[in-house]
Parts: structure tokens; C-alpha cells; sequence
């Protein structure tokens, strides 16, 4: 039968060949394809022969070839034919497709449908023919029917296409039937359904088959659904590593973990690689990509996660978008560490904006994906550190140094985004060591160039890195050794940093030591003085670093020299004992630096202390040094007074005299060693008395000076009153170098007689004393340098006192200070005992207000431990359960019943100093209270309380006190509604701008009064409304954000209406109590001044924030019906009780500046009194245009907003002439007029004010509420 047929194509005999097909049946020709097929041999002429026969012009024929269709399908998908077969069959079919008719296109095609409805496709090789059976479905422009309809070909592809996606798909089937829909013409809607498909089937595939889909996914992306592919793909990984995290995280589940963490990284970075080929390929994904991560920074998108950002990174391999990505990164960064500051400031945002997390965590996060083979995003991740680093990092030097970080909580967000630049930088380079050296490279590139600029962070993170792998880095010691070449050109503070940061390295590197001694040591002998401080800068740490056999450890030291070192002491007893050549070798070239200029020597004493405490072996050479030195400049007579040869001291050359030898220094070196070699080395020492007696003789020196010190008088110095210290001549610049010698010897002696001490009444009498020479000395030259006028004489210098003098001194007088403020009243002081105006115990308050301030600002971790040294407590066991809280609340009760007994005296009584210093000690104290303990609302309540009931007339007093009150409210929510009193009050005492208008007084805080209201009071609220308004400006931009969002992602559902968010009412509600607030300010005749000034300022970001707002309700407008009623309240607020004020308050501004100042004590008097007031006009009345620009824009916008949502909001807005600001000649001509008589004669000076156009309600309708 096969051969009839293939003989009758043969020959062409179609009739003959069509008659013959019509005598079989449909289970013959399907057996008879089957057979042929099977055997593979002739099967594609047979299937060439049934088409011949079966042309589609026939009802008969086209039926006839939709069956063998059918047939050849259901053969391809048997999985019995050979591969070869199969596909010469498809491609017979795919030929033949555009033959058929519409109907038996729409047929084969739901004949697709049905198959893969019941999943009964094999191995989906068929699914090649049905783009081709859609395309030439399109191409049919008769009416075809399809089910109950009679559609077009393009209607009826759009039909199949959407029950082709809402049936199942067989997971195995997924990739196949997306990489179908690259071939079929698709329309925009048609692609959006297809892709909103294949994101649902991301979750149900394995994930060795996600990158595949992904890839057909990107390439079906070019039919117009971009945007939804990267959204979907983002999200979906994005959940994928939440619930991985979660699963991680589950101690009691780790053992249930579904997917391998290293399985999820590799997918992962092949998805990344897949997106990234083909950005490359069509620029406008890659466009698309940006936008939504922009789109994702205001709102609270998902697209801002670790694999976002991966993506991102990995896409700054396109040179096109390189610049672009890490503009992107560098705002999301910044930007969240902003908002996350703002978030810490206020309560009120914290109750509103959920919890986020922080895109620091983030990049730290991918930092650490990427050892999961992600090379393409590593490259990324160095390039985006170094930009954070170079961008945030110090900028500022003051004295030559760089401004430091903070390492507090308060860090500002510039300096966090540099510490997340160093963190990325080092993680990788711990992770990936193909980059290591390209970071280092860079690193010391920046610290070398950029001698000039702070490089602080810089050197940080390398010693950071140094210290986390030195033995790792010996491959690239070459590039640390080529920066030694520079040490001579560099700043003092960046050869310490740099040197610092290698002490590791040359630890187990001999070669680089050698190198640095052979640079360290041709430095020592340069010209330049800064390279010879360079040099000894370098081998001070080298005897610091390299300890000699016998020295103490680090634990037996007080304090390490390097507590961010890490010593990696690969040294053993022969490497140490043979250290001590080295050492000893290195403290000969020192000594040479002796007979060098001043800087030098003082480097030198400066760092042999260091030295001493890191090798006390050294001991015997560094104390010997030191002793010749101070020989040369000390009188070894009993009688001869005074003690210290200072003409030594000053070297003369002609006009030049400069300091030769910092005596105060050598002798502040002197004084540390000895008393660190008395305290650490000599207990531990038996026998070797011979060393006692050379340490004796430094002590008997140090007497000596003492003693004969405490009897010169500034006479013997020739530093007496007549003294000469004056910057402009010789004598004057020697005395004021001898002067400052002398105080620094007295403040190392002052410390060298407490330690020795031991508490005995003679020892203090002798530090009271060098104290007394100290003071009279300072203060001939505080009252020289006011009579010179000279900055330079009365410029500080550094005290010589170290710390931990400080800190014995304080420790010893704070509880006594502290006792003695609480014990003893004021009122009882004797009067003798005031120093300057302050008595005693003001004096005690002072000293316990900057060490609790101190502390707070220095060393927070420790103000736990501080206020826990301050209590006693009864019980010692139960003093470990007492929180920081608690502490602080129990300090705060001392100080409150000190206030309040101040507050108890009459007015004239009342000591302002005191109480302010009462108050900033409540400040401090109030910010470790937690802000939901019961001990915080005490303090709210109490301070509430005072600013009732308590009444004074001083300015400082007031601001202290209203600014802690504002503080704590801001902690605990919104402090609107105390501005809105305060601003009532405010009113009240200053009265109205319309002067025929009486204002009734309200009493909500009697702190405020005539007195305080302007410019204290009102400065504090205008100041606290900004910050207000700065938050709500925030939160509506984040609202803009979300609405965005929300509004495509409704649009993509097909539904209309928006919810309205909460935030809305919260915004709304701000606003309309700061309206209030500013409703009462406006009508207050504020004095000229900065009041006015802020004002205006003030109400012009008022009305911008409200145009914010406005602008947010256009956008929500676009898919909601209308805007809430509270927004039309608002509106409503502002028309009748803001805007038209804010107009009458222009006037009163205008109208108080064009009445001329009192002219009195002749013209040029009166001609300098007019130029100061015509300076101050302008500068005050400069922010009135952009205050009325504000108003216009706002009224603008709400007339689109009226449009669009029907409601009209322009009808409460009432216009005034005041916008016109044309030039009236009579008024003018009658002011110049007024001028000219003033000049002749002192006469009045009323000008007509210019009429208003506004006129207010009455003033009993000011109180009205909403």
C-alpha cells in the first residue's frame, strides 16, 4: 500500500493519487505512518505523498491532513521514533502549516492545548509546531469560530494563548513551552500574561532548572515585558534567600534544610550571569534594571536585596552602564544610612515605617555569597568599596590632622558609609585571593599619593588587613617595600600610620626589615627635617616592636602600645636575644638626633616612653640617654636658683630665635619612665642593686628640681610682670618660649609629686604650690596677649598632665565634688571662698557637669561602669541587677531636688549658672533612660512640671530647660502638640501684629514670659517645627514611593482603586497641628531679628512639604476615586487660617522695616544707624519672595488636584493684591519727601504704611479648633 502511494506522487498523479487516499480509512493511514515511521526509512516521502493527496482546497483533504497532523504529533511524542525522523517530520509539518484553513488551525492548535492540559506530552518535541500553527493563524482574516464566538485569526491566538496559560504546566514540560513563546508573535498584553506564567512556575522547578528558564525568560523579555521579568526574577530569589535564612536559622531544623546553601549560591550566580548576557544584548533591560532599583529606594520594594544587588554589581562589567550602577549604589547607600538616622531620631517615624532591613547587611551579605565562584560580581565589589571610601571619608584637617571617625553610635552617615566601603574591601580580600593584591595595590597607592588629604581611613584598613593574614601577604611585599621609598616625602602622620600598620609584616619578613632600616636610615641624614622626623618616627617603632630576651610581656605592661595590633610573634628565644643587637644598634643612631633641631628631639622623648613599656630591657640604655640629656640643662647646686639652666634652651642666630631643647618634654619623659620602671620592672627585681642607685639619682634630680622650683620666684626666670612678651621682638619671643618651658616643667613636676605622694599633706602642698607658680604664669601672659592683641600669644598649647594623672585626680575629687554639691547649700558658703565670680560649690557643680559630659561623649560603653562607681550599694549582690536605667534615674532624683531648691529661691536669688549646669547635667543623664521605663515618663512628667509652675526671666535657663523638654518628647512621640502651646503662649506675651487687637493670654508653661518668649522661646519651636516638617517631608516621598509601586503592580492585576495608606492620616494629621502652630506665630509681633527671619523660612518649607502632599494625592488620584475628607479639612485649614495671615505678617514685616530708625547724634550717626537698618531689611526680607513663590506653587498644584478629583479645593483660597508688586509713585514720592525733612531737622518719622488688602478674623476666633 506504502509503494502505491509513493509510486502515484511519483508519477504525479494527484488525482489518481487523491481517489486511492479517500478508499483508506483513518486507522489505516495511522498505521501505515506508524510503520514507516518505525522502520524510518521512507517515512518522510510518504508523509510528502499524503500531503500531495490531500490538498487543503478539499473539506475532505484538510480534514485528511489534520488527522495525519494529529497522527505525526502523537507519534513524535511516542518517543519510538529516532531523533533524525522526528525532526524531518516536524519539519514536513511545520512546512505545510500555512496550507491549512483557519478552523483547522484553531483545531490543531486547542489540539496543543488539550495535550498539555492533561500533561500527555512525552518529550515535547512537537511543541516546535506551535508557533508556527499560531503565526498562521494570525495571517487569517476571516471570521473563525471558537466555541460560542466567531473571532478574528489575532482574537482566536489570544484566546489559545490565555487557556494555554491558565492550564497546568508539567514541570517537566516549563523551559520547552517558554522557549515556544520566543517564536509566537506576541502583542504587549499577550506577553505580559505569558511572563506573569512562567514567574509563577519559577517556584515549583527545581533549582538546576532555574537558570534555563531564566535565559528563555530574558530572551522572551524583547516581546515587551522587561520590567515584569526583572521584577519577578528579583523577587523571586529574594524569597528564596529569606526562606533560606529562615531555615538556616532554626537550630532545631538544620538538619530539614531543603536547599544546600552552596546549590543556592551557584544558581544564583549562573541566573546573575544569564541577566548580565543579556543586558549586554538589548541596553534597554539594562535601563529597566536601573529604574526599578530606583524605584526601590524610596518605597519598600523588594528589589533592594542581596541578589539585586549582586546583579547590579555584576553589571558594572558593561562599560555602559559601569558610571550609572555605582552612582545608583553610592545614594542607596547613603541614603539608608540618612534614613536610618532619622528613623533613630524619631519616634513618630518609627511608629509608622516598618522595620527594613539595611543595605550595609546587604552588600556585607553578597560580599559573602561571592566565594560561591561569583567572579563576576567580586570585580564590583572592590571597585564600589574604593568609591565609598574616597567619596565619605575625612575630608576636613584641622591641624594637620584628619577629623577621626567616630566609633560611637553617633557616627554621621558619611562616616558609616565609609566604614561599610573598608568592611566590603577587607571581607573580600579575606574571601577571594586572586583580588588581594589589587587591593593592596590600591590601598597603598591612595595612602602614598594622597599625602595631602586625610588618608586615616586608609591606613586603617591596612592594617586591618595586614594583621588578618601577614604571612598571606609576603607575595606581596614587593609593593609594601616600594612604599618605603616615599617615607621621606610623606607626612609625619602617614609614615606613623603606614609603619604601624606593617609592624606585622616585618615581623616575618626579614628582607622588607632590612629594606626599611636602609630607607629609615638614609632618611636620618636628609636635609629635609621632616624626613629626620620620618626616620625616627620609624625606628621608635621598630624598638617598640622588636622585643629583646627578658622583656616584660604585654600582660605585665599597663597599657599596650598598639591595642589594634595584632603581634604575630613568630620569634623565638634566639630571635629575641638576637633582637637586642638590633636594638641597641638602632638607640645609638637615635642619640645622634640629640644634637638635632627641637621637633626632632621632641619626637624622641615623645616616643621613648613607648618604648620602654613595650621593652624594658632597654631600660638602662634609654633612662642613660636621658639622663646626660637633662644633665646638660640642670644645676647640680643646692643654692642655685632657679634649678634649670632655660638660656640653654633658646638657640639665637641673628634675628632668628627658635626653641633648641623641649626641656618640658624631656623632662615629662623623664618623670613617665622612671615612674612606669618604679611601678613594672623594680618588684621584679632581686639582685641588682647597682641598678637602684642609678634610678636613685634620677629620683634625688627630680627633688631637687621640685624644691628649688617651689622657691624661685618668675623673677629669677625674668618672667615678672615688666616682662617683655610681646610677639615683635627678640625678647619677647625668648620670654614666651622660657615662659612656656616653665609651665610645662611645673605641670611635670605637679604629676611627679602626686604619684609620689602617697596621699601625704607635704606632697599636696608641694603640687599646690607649683600649681601657684603655674597660674601666676599663665595669667602675665593671658594679660599680656589681651594688651598685645596678639592671637599667637594667647594660643594654648597641650598639657603635659597624662591621663592617667587626670584620671587618679578626678577620681579622687569627684565624690568629693559630688558630696559636696549635694551637702552643703550655696547660701551657706563662706564669701570669701569665690574664685572670678563662682563659688565654691558652683565651682564642684561645674567640674561634675564636664565629667559626666565627658564620658558620655568619649567613652559610651563605659557609662555603665561609670555610674555604677558612682553608688554605693548596700547589698553587693544585688548590684548586678540594677540597669543603666535605674542608675541613671537615681542620679537624676539628686539633681532634680537640687533644681528644685534653686527654684525655690526668690528672682533675685536665682543663680542663672548654676541652674543651666543643673540642666545640662539633667540632659545627659535623661539620655540613658530608656524611653518605655517608668523612670522616663517620671522625668517627662517632672520636667513638664517645672516649665508649668516656675517662672524666670533667664534666657540661658530657659533654653536649657525648654530644649531638654523638647527632647524628651521628641523621644516618646510627636511633640506637636506642645509646640502648638508653646506657641500660645508665645502670642500671648508679645501680642498681636494688628496692634488694636487684644490677645487672651493663655498660661500652658509660665517658663514662658515676656522675657523668654522672643527670641529663646520662639527660636526653639521654629527650630523643633523644621525638624517636624523634614520627617513629613521624608515619610510623603516614601508614601510617593510605595504608591508608584502599588499603582503598576494594580495596574498588572486590572484593578482600579488604591487602598489609602496609613501614613496619609499621620501626615495629615502633622500638618494640621503645625498649621495651628504657625496660625498663632504669624499673628504674634515677633521683634526684628532672627525670629522673623526663621519664621519665614519656616512657613516656606511649610507650604513646600504641603505641596509634597498635594503632588502625592495627584498621583494617587490617578487609580483611586477621590482624596480622603481629612485632606480636604487640611486644605480648608490652610485657606481660611494660614495663607491670608501669612500675607497681613509680609505687611507687618514690610511695614516695620520702612519706618527709619531714630536719628540722633548728628548725620554721620544717623547716616551709619540707616545703613545698618537698610542691611538688615534686606537681609530679613529676603526669604518673602520665596515664602510667596511657595504659596503659589501650592495653590497651583491643589487647582490639578481640583481637577482631577472633582472636588473643588480652591474655594476656601483667597487671593491677595499683595502678589503685585508694582512701584506706587505717591507712596513713594511721599517717603522720599519725608527723608529730605528728616535730614534737615530731627522730626517725626511716620510713614503711611501701606494699606492692607487682607484683614483677619477677630481674634476670639483664633483659638477655634478643628
Amino acid at each position: 500500500m506504502e509503494q502505491e502511494i509513493l509510486s502515484l506522487a511519483a508519477e504525479k498523479a494527484t488525482d489518481r493519487l487523491r481517489e486511492f487516499l479517500q478508499t483508506l480509512g483513518e486507522d489505516d493511514l495511522a498505521k501505515l505512518l506508524r510503520k514507516e515511521a518505525v522502520r524510518g526509512r521512507a517515512a518522510g516521502a510518504l508523509l510528502r505523498a499524503l500531503f500531495r493527496g490531500s490538498p487543503c482546497s478539499e473539506e475532505a483533504g484538510a480534514h485528511r491532513r489534520l488527522k495525519i497532523y494529529i497522527c505525526c504529533i502523537q507519534l513524535v511524542e511516542s518517543g519510538d521514533l529516532q531523533k533524525e525522523v522526528a525532526s524531518e517530520i516536524i519539519g514536513l509539518l511545520m512546512l505545510e502549516a500555512h496550507a491549512f484553513p483557519g478552523p483547522s488551525l484553531v483545531a490543531l492548535a486547542k489540539e496543543f492545548v488539550g495535550a498539555i492540559r492533561k500533561g500527555s506530552l512525552a518529550n515535547g518535541k512537537s511543541l516546535e509546531l506551535l508557533p508556527i500553527v499560531l503565526a498562521a493563524l494570525v495571517t487569517k482574516k476571516e471570521s473563525l469560530a471558537y466555541g460560542k464566538d466567531e473571532l478574528s485569526g489575532e482574537e482566536c491566538k489570544t484566546q489559545l494563548i490565555n487557556a494555554l496559560c491558565s492550564a497546568r504546566w508539567d514541570q517537566q514540560y516549563v523551559i520547552q513551552l517558554t522557549a515556544m513563546f520566543r517564536d509566537v508573535p506576541l502583542t504587549a498584553e499577550e506577553a505580559e500574561v505569558v511572563t506573569q506564567k512562567v514567574l509563577k512556575m519559577l517556584s515549583k522547578l527545581n533549582l538546576q532548572e532555574i537558570p534555563p528558564l531564566v535565559y528563555q525568560l530574558l530572551i522572551l523579555s524583547s516581546k515587551g515585558s522587561r520590567k515584569r521579568v526583572l521584577e519577578g526574577i528579583i523577587a523571586f530569589f529574594n524569597e528564596l534567600d529569606k526562606q533560606h535564612k529562615e531555615e538556616q536559622s532554626g537550630d532545631e531544623l538544620l538538619d530539614l534544610v531543603t536547599v544546600p546553601s552552596g546549590e543556592l549560591r551557584h544558581v544564583e550566580g549562573t541566573t546573575i550571569l544569564h541577566v548580565v548576557f543579556a543586558i549586554q544584548l538589548d541596553c534597554e533591560l539594562g535601563r529597566e534594571l536601573l529604574k526599578h532599583l530606583k524605584a526601590g529606594q524610596q518605597g519598600d520594594c523588594a528589589a533592594v536585596c542581596p541578589f539585586g544587588v549582586a546583579l547590579l554589581l555584576s553589571a558594572t562589567r558593561i562599560q555602559r552602564f559601569r558610571e550609572q550602577v555605582f552612582d545608583l549604589l553610592k545614594a542607596l547607600v547613603f541614603k539608608s544610612f540618612k534614613d536610618l538616622q532619622l528613623l533613630q531620631g524619631s519616634k513618630f517615624l518609627q511608629n509608622l515605617v516598618p522595620h527594613r532591613p539595611c543595605v550595609s547587611a546587604m552588600i556585607l551579605d553578597v560580599v559573602k555569597n561571592s566565594v560561591h565562584s561569583w567572579d563576576h560580581v567580586t570585580q564590583g565589589l572592590v571597585e564600589l568599596g574604593f568609591i565609598l571610601m574616597d567619596s565619605y571619608g575625612p575630608k576636613k584637617i584641622v591641624d594637620g590632622r584628619a577629623v577621626v571617625a567616630s566609633s560611637g553610635p553617633s557616627r554621621t552617615p558619611n562616616q558609616q558609609a565609609c566604614q561599610l566601603g573598608a568592611s566590603i574591601l577587607l571581607e573580600t580580600f579575606k574571601i577571594h585571593e586572586v583580588i588581594r593584591q589589587e587591593i593592596l595595590e590600591q590601598v597603598l597607592s591612595r595612602v602614598v599619593a594622597r599625602a595631602s588629604s586625610p588618608i586615616s581611613h586608609f591606613l586603617e584598613l591596612l592594617s586591618d588587613i595586614i594583621t588578618h593574614s601577614p604571612l598571606v601577604l609576603q607575595s606581596c611585599s614587593s609593593k609594601v617595600t616600594e612604599s618605603f621609598d616615599y617615607l621621606s616625602f610623606l607626612p609625619l602622620p602617614t609614615v606613623q600610620g603606614l609603619l604601624k600598620a606593617v609592624q606585622p609584616l616585618l615581623k616575618v619578613s626579614m628582607s622588607m626589615r632590612d629594606s626599611l632600616i636602609l630607607v629609615l636610615r638614609k632618611a636620618m641624614f636628609a636635609r629635609q627635617l621632616d624626613a629626620r622626623k620620618s626616620a625616627v618616627a620609624g625606628f621608635l617603632l621598630l624598638l617598640q616592636n622588636f622585643r629583646v630576651l627578658g622583656s616584660l610581656s604585654s600582660s605585665q605592661c599597663s597599657q599596650p602600645a598598639s591595642l589594634s595590633q595584632v603581634h604575630v610573634d613568630v620569634h623565638g628565644r634566639y630571635s629575641s636575644a638576637a633582637n637586642e643587637a638590633f636594638c641597641l644598634e638602632i638607640m645609638d643612631s637615635l642619640r645622634r638626633c640629640l644634637g638635632q633641631q627641637a621637633d626632632v628631639r621632641l619626637l624622641l622623648y615623645e616616643g621613648f616612653y613607648d618604648v620602654l613599656r613595650r621593652n624594658s630591657q632597654l631600660a638602662s640604655s634609654v633612662m642613660q640617654t636621658l639622663l646626660s640629656q637633662l644633665k646638660q640643662f640642670y644645676e647640680p647646686q643646692a643654692d642655685v636658683l632657679p634649678p634649670l639652666r632655660l638660656e640653654a634652651c633658646v638657640l639665637t642666630r641673628g634675628d632668628e630665635i627658635c626653641l633648641q631643647e623641649p626641656l618640658d618634654h624631656l623632662l615629662c619623659c623623664v618623670q613617665h619612665c622612671l615612674a612606669w620602671y618604679k611601678s613594672r620592672v623594680m618588684p621584679l627585681q632581686q639582685e641588682e642593686e647597682e641598678e637602684e642607685g642609678f634610678y636613685q639619682e634620677l629620683d634625688d634630680l627630680l627633688e631637687s628640681v621640685t624644691n628649688r622650683m617651689i622657691k624661685s620666684e618668675l623673677e629669677d626666670f625674668e618672667l615678672d610682670k615688666s616682662a617683655d612678651f610681646s610677639q615683635s621682638s627678640g625678647v619677647g619671643v625668648r620670654n614666651n618660649i622660657c615662659a612656656s618651658l616653665v609651665m610645662g616643667v611645673c605641670e611635670v613636676l605637679m604629676e611627679y609629686n602626686f604619684s609620689t605622694s602617697n596621699f601625704s599633706k607635704n606632697k599636696f602642698e608641694d603640687v599646690l604650690s607649683l600649681f601657684t607658680c603655674y597660674k601666676r604664669l599663665s595669667d602675665i601672659l593671658h594679660e599680656k596677649a589681651g594688651k598685645g592683641k596678639t592671637k599667637t600669644a594667647s594660643k594654648t598649647t597641650d598639657s603635659f598632665l597624662s591621663l592617667k594623672f587626670v584620671s587618679d585626680l578626678l577620681t579622687a575629687l569627684f565624690r568629693v565634688l559630688l558630696w559636696r554639691y549635694t551637702s552643703v547649700p550655696t547660701c551657706v558658703e563662706e564669701s570669701g571662698r569665690k574664685e572670678r565670680g563662682k563659688s565654691i560649690s558652683l565651682l564642684c557643680l561645674e567640674g561634675v557637669q564636664r565629667i559626666l559630659s565627658a564620658v558620655q561623649q568619649f567613652f559610651p560603653p563605659r557609662v555603665p561602669l561609670f555610674l555604677r562607681a558612682l553608688d554605693v550599694p548596700d547589698n553587693e549582690g544585688e548590684e548586678a541587677d540594677v540597669g543603666l536605667t535605674q542608675r541613671a534615674a537615681f542620679q537624676i532624683r539628686q539633681f532634680q531636688r537640687a533644681l528644685l531648691n534653686l527654684l525655690s529661691n526668690q528672682e533675685e536669688d536665682f543663680n542663672s549658672k548654676e541652674a543651666s549646669l543643673l540642666v545640662s547635667i539633667l540632659s545627659g543623664l535623661s539620655r540613658l533612660l530608656e524611653p518605655a521605663s517608668p523612670q522616663f515618663v517620671q522625668m517627662l512628667s517632672w520636667t513638664t512640671k517645672i516649665c508649668k509652675e516656675n517662672s524666670r526671666e533667664d534666657a540661658l535657663f530657659c533654653k536649657g530647660l525648654m530644649t531638654l523638654l523638647l527632647s524628651l518628647h521628641a523621644a516618646c512621640k510627636s511633640p506637636v502638640a506642645l509646640l502648638r502651646d508653646l506657641s500660645q503662649d508665645v502670642h500671648g506675651h508679645l501680642g498681636d501684629i494688628d496692634e488694636d487687637v487684644e490677645v487672651e493670654k493663655t498660661d500652658h508653661f509660665a517658663m514662658v514670659n515676656f522675657r523668654t518668649a522672643a527670641p529663646t522661646v520662639c527660636l526653639l519651636i521654629l527650630s523643633q517645627a523644621e525638624k517636624v516638617l523634614e520627617e513629613v517631608d521624608w515619610l510623603i516621598t516614601k508614601l510617593k514611593g510605595q504608591v508608584s509601586q502599588e499603582t503598576s503592580s494594580e495596574e498588572a492585576s486590572s484593578q482600579a482603586t488604591l487602598p489609602h495608606h496609613p501614613g496619609e492620616k499621620a501626615v495629615v494629621l502633622q500638618l494640621g497641628t503645625l498649621l495651628t502652630l504657625f496660625h498663632e506665630l504669624v499673628q504674634t509681633a515677633l521683634p526684628s531679628g532672627s525670629c522673623v527671619d526663621a519664621l519665614l523660612r519656616a512657613l516656606c518649607k511649610m507650604y513646600t512639604v504641603l505641596t509634597a502632599l498635594v503632588r502625592y494625592y495627584l498621583q494617587v488620584c490617578r487609580s483611586s476615586s477621590g482624596i480622603p475628607k481629612i485632606m480636604e479639612k487640611l486644605v480648608k485649614l490652610s485657606g481660611s487660617h494660614l495663607t491670608p495671615l501669612c500675607y497681613s505678617f509680609i505687611s507687618y514685616v514690610q511695614n516695620k522695616k520702612s519706618r527709619s530708625p531714630k536719628r540722633a547724634g548728628g548725620k554721620k550717626k544717623a547716616t551709619s544707624a540707616v545703613a545698618v537698618a537698610m542691611a538688615k531689611v534686606l537681609r530679613e526680607t529676603k526669604p518673602i519672595p520665596n515664602l510667596i513663590f511657595a504659596i503659589e506653587q501650592y495653590e497651583k498644584f491643589l487647582i490639578f488636584l481640583s481637577k482631577r478629583s472633582k472636588v473643588n479645593l480652591m474655594q476656601h483660597m483667597k487671593l491677595s493684591t499683595s502678589r503685585d508688586f508694582k512701584i506706587r509713585g505717591n507712596i513713594l514720592d511721599m517717603l522720599l519727601r519725608e527723608e529730605d525733612e528728616e535730614d534737615k531737622e530731627d522730626s517725626g518719622e511716620d510713614a503711611a504704611p501701606e494699606p492692607r488688602e487682607q484683614s483677619r478674623e477677630p481674634a476670639k476666633k483664633r483659638r477655634k479648633k478643628e
